[in-house]
């Protein structure tokens, strides 16, 4: 499907209808790597790396606002565009607060040792990616820190607390910035008239219907050749949905439903908390991304950059979605082997995922720690 998305984008831009294609097959294959080298390493290991490698995650966010490249009106990339950091912030964010939670398990329902530190990381992060601009990736990174915090067992008025102030952060935020303005605009007048849509859902719209339920064939779509933008990236699912027809689009929604129960099985049978919160941070974060993706494209979303995983051109992405992929495949490998660490058998035996990511068992929910 990536050829047949790229081929003419990359002819027009890099003068090769194979360039796209090609560069992306270099970066699976680093991929490759990455999963097989992540899924033999015992998860545990990123509570010695968390803390650097999200000081290296921050001190990129910073050089791409320094001297990153400007495209689209977005200062998101560096090496020559081939690294995007906000794409490596999202996972990062997840592996960082997941082993933050996971210390600070006993201290959640402290408004200072749990909430504020947690608003702090997240402001950093967000705040960084936000300023290149890159509103969708600042966003995500809160709604991933959120989610996390409530499967950690955080106080659920620390939850509201924060859900509501995020709203309002983000409302203050959305119209401060002339893009933001902009795609809530288009967005609203879509919703009251799809003639109205922006251009980009317009023509997204008009793939997907030209797709109709079987989808006129791979590589015979015309769209991304009449002014479909960006149709290797952004664009990609319209693609699928006019090649593929309805019954692709909800395969490839199959697919990727399929990855997110697998993804809480995991979670659920991880054999200590930070597993968990590892497993269902990682899984949730691949589904949010497709949702978003799949949702902008039909039009019930304000316009966002997020990829859609594993299919979208840009190595930084599929990087990123490998590299959560390899952990998963790290912490079920552990499943049934009683790792347990610290002496906190118990606590472990109390915390659960899937449906109910805050219980262990039935008796009880993780914010009621029972003490030995």
């Amino acid at each position: 499907m990536l050829y047949s998305a790229s081929w003419d984008f990359s002819l027009v831009f890099f003068q090769s209808p194979t360039y796209i294609f090609n560069r992306q097959l270099l970066w699976l294959a680093l991929g490759v790597i990455v999963v097989f080298v992540f899924s033999r390493l015992d998860y545990h290991i990123w509570r010695k790396l968390a803390v650097p490698v999200m000081l290296v995650t921050i001190l990129a966010l910073i050089v791409v606002l320094i001297i990153g490249e400007t495209r689209l009106g977005a200062r998101r990339s560096i090496l020559g565009g081939s690294v995007q950091p906000s794409e490596l912030a999202k996972v990062v964010t997840v592996i960082y607060l997941a082993v933050w939670l996971y210390s600070k398990r006993n201290q959640l329902h402290d408004v200072q040792l749990g909430l504020i530190p947690l608003a702090i990381i997240l402001g950093i992060v967000g705040g960084l990616i936000y300023r290149q601009p890159d509103l969708s990736a600042a966003g995500t990174v809160f709604i991933l820190g959120g989610l996390l915090f409530f499967l950690a067992g955080g106080d659920l008025r620390q939850i509201t607390l924060l859900l509501v102030a995020t709203l309002i952060v983000g409302w203050l935020v959305v119209h401060s910035s002339p893009t933001g303005q902009e795609r809530i605009r288009a967005f609203w007048e879509g919703v009251r008239d799809p003639t109205n849509a922006s251009y980009h859902v317009q023509r997204s719209l008009e793939a997907i219907v030209k797709g109709g339920f079987f989808g006129v064939g791979i590589g015979r779509a015309d769209t991304k050749l009449t002014g479909l933008p960006v149709p290797p990236t952004d664009s990609i699912f319209a693609v699928i949905a006019e090649e593929l027809g309805l019954v692709g689009v909800l395969g490839l929604i199959a697919l990727y439903g399929a990855l997110l129960w697998r993804g809480l099985v995991i979670a659920r049978r991880a054999p200590d908390m930070l597993g968990t919160l590892l497993a269902a941070g990682l899984s949730f974060w691949i589904g949010l991304e497709a949702l978003i993706n799949m949702s902008v494209m039909v039009g019930l979303m304000p316009f966002a950059g997020n990829a859609l995983p594993f299919i979208s051109a840009g190595g930084s992405n599929l990087l990123a979605t490998l590299a959560a992929i390899g952990i998963l495949l790290s912490i079920s490998r552990h499943q049934g082997q009683g790792v347990i660490h610290e002496g906190l058998e118990d606590e472990w035996r109390d915390f659960g995922a899937t449906v109910d990511l805050r219980r262990r068992n039935r008796r009880r929910r993780l914010s009621r720690h029972r003490r030995p």
